[in-house]
């Protein structure tokens, strides 16, 4: 009797574990259909300037072609949780976002849930993106709707087992992510805050230009100050003053244009991709974001 009592509280037990764990990693987008908050259409062409600040050409273009407004996804971005591939982003019903209204990309971006209720894996940076503005996210969505449809599906991702399980992603967000959150530190300075939205949110830079614990995600004491590069094929430089402070505001500003370093080097791998799409920036956002930087808090370089 005893034990049948032990094996029925066990049980029990185990049921109510997994029912929160289910509710704890349940996917939770942020907005719904015909959201009021999303209502109206957004300007295309400052759409255009998020598509650049976003960088989201570098990893959705189709690989292999040299049109970078070919969206059909299929990069291969190695780390140590498995190879991720970029899906296909284009206005292709089928194979891309066509049918997505503008609320499926708000809830990508800030809540990193798909139109079906799936996690996204956080090889898609909506760690960053979930800072972003509503009014960004109608621009951007207006933009992607001018670009060409590209059928064809991009390969599956093909994560370490501990990831395997999508759902096992909601652990990973009650533990690191905080939707709608942002690390920008503002001083009231419209140049210096405008440069931290775009540093912290839509650039996205600390998600290179940080060191990872276990679980992937960025250590706060090494935000900015560079590590192992996810793929394991290098080493992402420190931009905090301890890596470049020597560098003035201006020189941010050229290596953002043209890919020059004050040290009459040229920026390199991923980093030269990010140019291509920075020199199309306003000038005033390149100011914006040299202003920002040049403001960090200096931190040592972590070792490897």
């Amino acid at each position: 009797m005893r034990i049948a009592l032990w094996i029925t509280a066990i049980l029990c037990t185990a049921s109510l574990g997994a029912a929160v764990a289910w509710v704890m990693t349940a996917p939770a987008p942020i907005f719904s259909a015909n959201d009021p908050r999303l209502a109206g259409v957004g300007d295309a062409e400052r759409g255009k300037v998020i598509f650049a600040a976003g960088d989201c050409a570098s990893c959705h273009a189709t690989p292999g072609q040299p049109d970078r407004l070919r969206l059909g996804g299929g990069l291969a971005l190695a780390s140590p949780f498995g190879t991720f591939r970029p899906p296909n982003i284009s206005s292709d019903p089928t194979d891309g976002i066509g049918n997505w209204d503008v609320s499926d990309l708000g809830n990508a971006l800030v809540a990193g849930v798909s139109p079906d209720s799936k996690h996204y894996y956080p090889a898609f940076p909506y760690t960053s993106y979930t800072g972003m503005t509503v009014a960004d996210i109608k621009d951007l969505y207006a933009y992607l709707k001018t670009l060409p449809a590209v059928t064809g599906r991009a390969p599956p991702h093909h994560p370490k087992i501990l990831f395997a399980v999508r759902r096992s992603i909601g652990f990973w967000k009650a533990l690191f992510f905080r939707e709608g959150s942002s690390k920008a530190n503002l001083t009231g300075d419209a140049v210096h805050d405008r440069g931290g939205y775009l540093v912290e949110t839509l650039s996205h830079c600390a998600e290179c230009h940080s060191n990872r614990n276990l679980f992937g995600a960025i250590k706060s004491h090494t935000r900015f100050a560079g590590g192992p590069d996810q793929k394991g094929t290098g080493y992402i430089p420190n931009i905090t003053p301890a890596g470049i402070g020597r560098w003035s505001e201006a020189d941010i500003e050229e290596m953002l244009t043209t890919g020059n370093t004050p040290t009459h080097g040229r920026v390199g791998s991923s980093m030269a991709d990010v140019v291509i799409n920075t020199k199309s920036l306003p000038e005033s956002d390149r100011k914006a974001i040299a202003r920002y930087i040049k403001s960090l808090a200096p931190r040592p370089t972590p070792h490897p």
